[in-house]
């Protein structure tokens, strides 16, 4: 960064409304810098709030190991939340009037009867306070000459500050304002994209017609997920195109590169993880004078639609096995043959490589520009782990900045 006088408070545009564009915009010192919000949207935090319709998680109540361990590449996001953890967020949160708790899943909510506009409104109050300009309809398409290119309203406009901060979001979700259209502008300035990609996503299984029509929207619930070397337990529903929900969500990295190295992954599914191998088989050799179903249904407790999955993935002979069908319970194979569209995907991986960037998120191209949030290429599970790692690399970069402003 420049020297600057210290009659001259330095101009920070931030150029995005979402989480990390908020956080940095609440945590920059307003004695110590002029800061002014571009949002391409009438207003702030649309991805923000379209995520807390179905739940409002806001981070999660991990250790701090385990933590940074849901995170790829971990190295990256890992110093940001050493700067500003998950108990830093719920602390910071509480002092704008947010009270959250921990739910049963030992994610972070906030306490019943706060809407996702609540928090909205309670960051947007700290915004003001903290003296932040907000210029909304502003559509950043690159830069004519040095300065910075917005459109409008049909308008042109044109500005030069003194440092800027894009936080313009990933690819998916596009009719809340992220559509990577800014990729252009950053590769003409030389600085290395990645390829985007859905994450926390559904996959693709091509169902028997019969099969699914009568069982899309069914859940298989209490089971453990497998894809390569990553395992999640939770609950996945079944649908027309495929499988989705938490316990599949974070298997995207796993699924992607099988998928781009094979043409297909291999989602492992545990329908028993509570049972070992050998006490399934007892009870189905022990059946009596019951079906295979009705031990399955009985005596396992396996739903209708566990049940006539482990029928159509064995063959006759299998499914008549104690050991083969004991097996098929703790294994049942499905073929994944593709993902949702990015659009449909909750988040993405891709954008800016990270090793463009500098410890305090600089663009090495560029210097005076720095990038936070889903625009860098990062991944995380769904369950808290996107929206906090984006609102501590907001809060990392504004403690960088703060410490390097002019006294």
């Amino acid at each position: 960064m420049g020297e600057f006088t210290t009659m001259y408070k330095p101009t920070i545009a931030i150029i995005g409304g979402g989480p990390a564009a908020l956080m940095l915009a609440c945590s920059l010192d307003p004695e110590k810098y002029r800061v002014s919000i571009y949002e391409k949207n009438a207003a702030l935090g649309r991805k923000f709030l379209v995520a807390g319709k179905g739940g409002f998680n806001l981070t999660h109540s991990e250790d701090a190991v385990q933590f940074a361990d849901r995170y790829t590449p971990r190295s990256f996001i890992h110093r940001f939340l050493e700067v500003f953890s998950n108990a830093d967020f719920r602390g910071w949160l509480k002092r704008i009037g947010i009270e959250t708790y921990v739910g049963t899943s030992k994610r972070v909510f906030p306490v019943k009867g706060t809407r996702p506009i609540d928090v909205l409104k309670a960051i947007e109050a700290r915004l003001l306070n903290n003296k932040v300009s907000l210029h909304y309809r502003h559509e950043w398409r690159g830069w004519q000459e040095k300065a910075l290119l917005f459109e409008n309203e049909g308008k042109r406009v044109t500005l030069k500050p003194d440092l800027t901060v894009f936080a313009t979001g990933g690819a998916s979700w596009k009719v809340t304002g992220s559509d990577g259209s800014w990729m252009d502008f950053l590769s003409g300035k030389g600085v290395r994209l990645n390829p985007f990609f859905p994450s926390n996503c559904a996959y693709q299984i091509g169902w028997d017609k019969d099969f699914i029509n009568k069982y899309a929207g069914s859940a298989l619930k209490n089971a453990v997920f497998h894809c390569g070397t990553l395992t999640r337990k939770g609950e996945a529903i079944l649908t027309d195109f495929g499988i989705e929900g938490s316990g599949v969500y974070p298997l995207s990295g796993a699924v992607r590169k099988a998928l781009s190295e094979h043409g297909s992954a291999a989602l492992v599914i545990d329908l028993k993880p509570d049972l070992d191998h050998q006490e399934l088989r007892f009870r189905l050799e022990n059946k009596g004078r019951l079906s295979v179903r009705a031990v399955l249904e009985k005596k396992l407790n396996l739903t209708p639609v566990q049940t006539e999955l482990l029928k159509r993935h064995t063959t006759k002979d299998e499914y008549n096995s104690p050991q083969h069908l004991a097996y098929a319970i703790k294994n049942l194979k499905l073929r994944v043959s593709g993902l949702a569209p990015i659009d449909e995907a909750i988040s993405t991986v891709g954008g800016i490589a990270v090793d463009e960037l500098s410890a305090d998120l600089e663009l090495k191209k560029l210097p005076g520009h720095y990038a936070v949030g889903e625009m860098i290429d990062w991944d995380a599970p769904t369950g808290g782990y996107l929206l906090q790692a984006c609102f501590s690399m907001g809060y990392a970069l504004a403690k960088h900045l703060n410490a390097k402003a002019p006294n």
